[in-house]
């Protein structure tokens, strides 16, 4: 397994190194002076040449991009131009509301969307499996920001059941920072859980017809240990594969339904930070994004390698 692991991170490391590169070149391509916020009205010269000696950006691209890379290595992602905080500890504060909105709404599509797909599969061509073909496709279709305001009317100002917006941290208080939470994660849930279930179902078909799942069914085995134990543990790789992809995007931020639900994440830091031209922190959550993505595809790496005893014997 610690070979199998080395082989994936050899891989991971270049690909880290390139998304560095893209990130710091592309806060170089973007238009105007973040330092013209930070001189005040007047724009003095000679403070202009102080903050740019300070942030060094008098230094050539080369040098600018491996001093920022060696902090960002030692977990200094620089200094915010706007709040002249630490970008690390503006991320951290964030972080937290991020992972519980991603872990909510993951459960939310898992529970839904897997069940769902299983279900369609077993029951290929009839009338549940168009009805859960109709439900995927609607999931799909309908915007979140539309079913969040949707939501808001009816849950929150109708019937008046959930908190319309905001946010309450878990350390506070936990069953009101759950009911807060509980209308954007349902939101982003439900979106979600449409992709898995066609992806679930796409799998469970592939390999519902296998000669090892006949075999199986000679064997008086119940349908339930059929298709649980023999079926769905088989089709389970892409499903793995997707899940990981889908919880990095969400924790990347979901921009819409932060802004709707006035939730404090990732996306409304990002959002905040291009309107502000705050360099800084806009590299710093790309960054840390996108290096999450890569090890979400390394845990499923590990979970194929748990899953898959054929990677075992290889």
């Amino acid at each position: 397994m610690l070979v199998f692991f080395l082989r994936r991170l050899l891989i991971a490391l270049p690909t880290i190194i390139l998304i560095s590169v893209f990130v710091f070149s592309l806060q170089k391509l973007l238009p105007g002076d973040p330092l013209l916020v930070l001189a005040g009205e007047e724009r003095d010269p000679e403070m202009m040449e102080f903050l740019r000696e300070k942030y060094r950006l008098n230094d050539p691209i080369i040098v600018q991009y491996f001093t920022w890379l060696g902090n960002a290595a030692q977990g200094d992602l620089g200094i915010s131009l706007r709040t002249n905080q630490p970008v690390t500890e503006l991320m951290l504060q964030k972080l937290p509301v991020t992972i519980q909105l991603a872990t909510m709404s993951m459960i939310f599509a898992l529970l839904i969307g897997v069940p769902a797909g299983i279900l369609s599969a077993v029951k290929k061509g009839t009338v549940t499996d168009y009805i859960a073909n109709v439900i995927a496709l609607s999931g799909l279709s309908i915007p979140n920001f539309w079913l969040g305001i949707m939501l808001i009317l009816l849950v929150s100002v109708k019937w008046q059941l959930l908190p319309a917006s905001g946010y309450v941290p878990l350390s506070e208080d936990v069953w009101l920072s759950l009911r807060t939470m509980l209308m954007p994660a349902f939101v982003l849930g439900t979106a979600l859980a449409a992709t898995l279930m066609r992806h679930t179902r796409s799998s469970m078909l592939g390999v519902l017809n296998a000669d090892y799942v006949r075999t199986a069914r000679a064997k008086g085995l119940s349908e339930r240990t059929v298709i649980l134990k023999h079926s769905f543990r088989n089709a389970l790789t892409p499903i793995v594969t997707l899940t990981a992809l889908l919880f990095g995007e969400l924790v990347a931020g979901a921009v819409l339904t932060e802004q709707i639900f006035t939730i404090p994440g990732f996306g409304k830091l990002v959002v905040d930070a291009v309107f502000n031209r705050d360099y800084a922190v806009v590299q710093g959550v790309v960054l840390v994004t996108a290096v999450g993505f890569i090890v979400m595809n390394l845990i499923a790496d590990m979970l194929y390698f748990v899953l898959n005893p054929r990677l075992r014997v290889s």
